[in-house]
């Protein structure tokens, strides 16, 4: 059993690790996951070892969703700016 102190050290450990994971680029943590995923699947690790493995994997992978959320929100923004500018140019046009 584990108690309050370890608890607390636990979670700010891992409130830490989200926070150094959350100042990645997308392709940095990309390659960290990669490689997360090759050491979990080459095995040879304790349990520990692998829970905290699949901690970090889960961090990154959050990461990269957000990264490419945030990519995919800017491009939706651009391109319905750019059909907004298009139906104003057509209107503007006076049917020519």
């Amino acid at each position: 059993m584990t108690s309050k102190t370890e608890q607390a050290g636990q979670a700010d450990r891992t409130g830490q690790a989200e926070a150094a994971a959350e100042a990645l680029g997308y392709e940095q943590a990309r390659d960290e996951l990669i490689e997360v995923v090759r050491r979990l699947e080459t095995g040879g690790t304790t349990l520990e070892e692998s829970l905290a493995l699949w901690e970090r994997g889960e961090e990154l992978a959050k990461v990269c969703r957000s990264r490419l959320d945030g990519a995919r929100a800017r491009l939706d923004a651009a391109l319905a700016e750019e059909t907004a500018g298009v139906g104003r140019a057509e209107d503007g046009d006076g049917g020519r």
